[in-house]
């Protein structure tokens, strides 16, 4: 198996900062992009060279050259939310792939999403991303399947659900919630040191041209999940609606990435909350 040296990080927000930094950990060499300059110094606290890099929707920026100059590239660059939302983020990656082309890169990890995939009311898994419901799922099963396509190098998706940790905790969500919508609907989430971790193993052992799930095995109904909240941190509990459960659901499987890369969840269930409010991070 080729030894991975370096890593390119294209989007170094709230998720690639701290895989970035993991990585630098773990003895890579880290380049990371920001659309922010006044971001480099955090990136540079944290191990990583910083690049200014833009895709609007052509990719521009300072050197975008030397960032390419890596062996693997992780891709986390969500979908704009904008009335050409497909075609927007179609042609961002695009542009993207090009300059991965003629670089030295032969393997990406892609940042994708559960939005893929249309509410069935059951267990989804990989091969049934079918019919988004939402143009962002449209926009990224398109990028998907570009790349998994290109034969320059190999891609490995990941498609993550509902990120939780840190200062996305559901205390900070419940202050601000006037009701908890759907509450009787299953909960996909996973938590940021899983989804760091599950890169890091996709890169450490070498598993390419796959595509995975990635959503703890653990499901607790939206109502547990915020009720739990309540109790951690002495809010009130908003009321809820759609207890009825009629709403569409769909509950993701991620026993493939299980299986193939050997994987345990660090947080396997949502509702393993921290004990002590303080231990929530903001």
């Amino acid at each position: 198996m080729e030894q991975v040296k370096s890593v390119s990080i294209c989007g170094c927000g709230w998720l690639g900062l701290p895989l970035g930094k993991y990585l630098v950990e773990k003895g890579f060499s880290v380049k990371g992009s920001t659309t922010r300059k006044e971001k480099f110094n955090e990136l540079r606290e944290a191990g990583i060279q910083p690049f200014h890099i833009s895709l609007d929707p052509e990719l521009s920026g300072d050197d975008p050259v030397s960032f390419f100059q890596s062996d693997v590239l992780v891709i986390n660059v969500p979908p704009k939310r904008r009335p050409d939302i497909v075609y927007y983020h179609q042609q961002q990656m695009a542009s993207l792939k090009e300059a991965v082309k003629t670089s030295p890169i032969r393997h990406v990890v892609f940042i994708s999403s559960t939005s893929v995939y249309p509410s069935l009311n059951r267990d989804v898994k990989e091969e049934d991303a079918v019919n988004p419901e939402f143009s962002s799922g449209e926009a990224l099963l398109g990028v998907e399947k570009v790349l998994l396509e290109e034969s320059s190098f190999r891609t490995t998706v990941l498609r993550f659900c509902g990120l939780m940790g840190y200062d996305r905790s559901p205390v900070k969500f419940l202050g601000r919630m006037a009701t908890v919508i759907n509450a009787n609907q299953p909960a996909n989430l996973i938590h940021r040191d899983d989804c760091i971790s599950i890169i890091y193993e996709v890169i450490r052992q070498g598993v390419w041209g796959e595509v995975f799930n990635a959503c703890s095995p653990g499901h607790p109904l939206r109502r547990e999940y915020y009720a739990g909240a309540a109790e951690l941190s002495g809010l009130d509990l908003p009321p809820l609606e759609g207890e009825k459960g009629d709403a569409p659901f769909k509950i993701i499987d991620s026993s493939r990435l299980e299986k193939v890369l050997g994987y345990r969840f660090q947080v396997p269930d949502p509702l393993d909350l921290p004990e002590d409010p303080e231990d929530i991070k903001s």
